[in-house]
């Protein structure tokens, strides 16, 4: 089973800049979305054989989270199910038959750390939700999760310690979430490579490599007898992210 992931920032806007030949390219079984921006009314790319489901911010052209699936799911779920984290559109769980599969867009701390309390509140639900999944079947969780965990994961750690996705807060967070039974896939395979997702369209940062790595696939450990590969497609434009990739034997 093969999986991708991608913050688009702006379906509509990635739409025009290659989405399409990516799709067709990669022919993922499950293709996670973030910042996608649009309304079901809005959205013009629909492949055949897949299913759709999109979760809408309640603000127009924010945020936003869409799946593509070639498996019919369960059950499908819009949201955390608490009031104060569903406004934004950014989660979408699906039930299978062996497992959860959620898409996420994990709330930014913002310039100045304005949200990183909310964050923090953001962070605690979050893992309260996946733990309670877990007690039914494995869950794989994907998306931008908005923390590089480690200094490794970053260009230039030593002066980001206090910046949205760098501090000790939520680095500390994704700590404790994988302290309880969760794996980061990438991680896991490649403990010293150097890998980005995102870069700042700033002073020519992707093609001198200053970037971020803030989208991840997680897995229960449970399934890590089943994971295959995990990649980051780099070279791979459209977004100021690019799209990362998982494959499990599932």
């Amino acid at each position: 089973m093969k999986l991708v992931s991608w913050n688009v920032a702006g379906f509509r806007s990635c739409l025009k800049k290659g989405f399409s030949d990516f799709f067709e390219e990669i022919n993922a079984d499950i293709f996670c979305i973030q910042e996608a921006k649009l309304t079901m009314e809005e959205l013009e790319f629909k492949p055949v054989g897949y299913e759709i489901y999109l979760n809408s911010a309640n603000k127009k052209g924010y945020s936003g989270t869409l799946i593509f699936t070639k498996l019919k799911p369960i059950n499908v779920k819009y949201g955390m199910g608490i009031e104060e984290h569903d406004q934004e559109g950014r989660m979408i769980t699906l039930e299978f038959e062996k497992f959860f599969l959620i898409n996420v867009y994990v709330p930014n701390s913002k310039r100045g750390l304005l949200r990183l309390d909310y964050r923090m509140t953001w962070e605690n639900d979050f893992l309260n939700y996946v733990k309670t999944l877990e007690k039914n079947k494995p869950v794989i969780f994907c998306g931008d999760l908005n923390v590089c965990h480690k200094e490794i994961d970053i260009a230039n750690p030593k002066t980001n310690l206090r910046s949205a996705g760098f501090t000790i807060e939520e680095r500390n967070k994704f700590t404790i979430l994988l302290d309880n039974g969760f794996i980061d896939t990438y991680r896991y395979q490649n403990p010293d490579k150097v890998a980005y997702t995102w870069w700042t369209y700033f002073a020519q940062a992707r093609a001198r490599n200053i970037g971020w790595r803030l989208d991840y696939f997680v897995i229960s450990e449970k399934l890590l007898l089943k994971l295959k590969e995990s990649a980051i497609y780099s070279e791979i434009m459209g977004s100021d992210h690019c799209p990362i990739g998982l494959e499990m034997n599932i």
